[in-house]
């Protein structure tokens, strides 16, 4: 299927690009994730195709979404663009059993976290472009953030097609494959790191004897709260932290507390961390 022009593939999306069948092989979390977000944005369903593992998955799905569910084979050949969700582990077995479906006007996106894109060349038909990508769970919202990255053969055009794929879960980035670990180490992975300081908070506010449900809204409202100055005021971190900072004040007594646990040190490790096991994946894979 021959995919849109630049031009038909911007801000506003085309007639034409919306028409392109898109198939998401592996809806599981974040297969379902693109799926729902699209179908949220007001993408017809018939332009949509999944492939599962599980019959009872297969039928949750098309409830849901009203997209219809088919094997790996056909969704490859009959979509434009194909983007590969299944976990990483599961990336080989599945090209393999695809062998010979791929052509080169296939768009292939990659979802699968750790993966280069030269995995995909190695494995698909000479010169078929392959786009990475990194979303999160924020998509579910419409408060994702994606990175895409250029395989070998992808150009503007094709990241321009991942973009528009993505566009409707929240904001989009273009960036440098070398830098895909880290933002998967960051954004990727990063909701996790949020929900998991909500979660230390929630804890000490019931210390403090505050009712679970009133710590709860107490910090969720704080964390948007914080995250809109963030994004708004265009303001470094540190500026904002010192205005909440009073000299003998509170805010500085719990930042020496931090300080004094190393909690940026912990941060920083946490997120090499996460990098160095997405590297770890790519060299078990290939």
């Amino acid at each position: 299927m021959a995919l849109p022009s630049v031009s038909t593939v911007g801000d506003a999306a085309g007639e034409e690009f919306s028409m392109v069948t898109v198939a998401v092989l592996g809806a599981g979390k974040i297969g379902h994730t693109v799926l729902s977000g699209l179908r949220r944005a007001g993408r017809p369903a018939g332009t949509l195709l999944a492939t599962v593992r599980r019959p009872e998955r297969a039928v949750e799905l098309s409830a849901a979404l009203g997209v219809e569910v088919v094997g790996n084979a056909e969704a490859v050949a009959r979509a434009g663009v194909v983007v590969v969700a299944v976990k990483p582990q599961d990336a080989a077995a599945l090209l393999a059993e695809l062998a010979g479906c791929f052509t080169s006007d296939h768009v292939v996106v990659s979802l699968c976290a750790g993966l280069p894109t030269s995995f995909f060349g190695k494995r698909l038909p000479d010169g078929t472009p392959v786009v990475r990508a990194m979303t999160n769970t924020p998509a579910l919202v419409d408060e994702a953030m994606t990175v895409v990255s250029a395989g070998e053969h992808a150009t503007d055009e094709h990241l321009a097609v991942a973009e528009e794929l993505f566009r409707p879960l929240g904001r989009t980035l273009r960036m440098p494959e070398a830098h895909q670990d880290a933002v998967t180490a960051l954004s990727g992975s990063g909701p996790a790191y949020m929900y998991y300081l909500v979660e230390a908070m929630t804890d000490a506010a019931i210390l403090l004897g505050l009712p679970r449900a009133v710590a709860h809204d107490l910090i969720v409202q704080t964390a948007v709260g914080a995250a809109a100055m963030l994004r708004d005021t265009g303001e470094h971190p540190v500026k904002l932290r010192e205005a909440v900072t009073s000299p003998a004040g509170t805010t500085i007594n719990a930042v020496r507390e931090l300080e004094r646990h190393r909690v940026r040190a912990a941060v920083a490790d946490a997120v090499e961390a996460a990098r160095d096991r997405a590297r770890e994946i790519a060299a078990e894979q290939d």
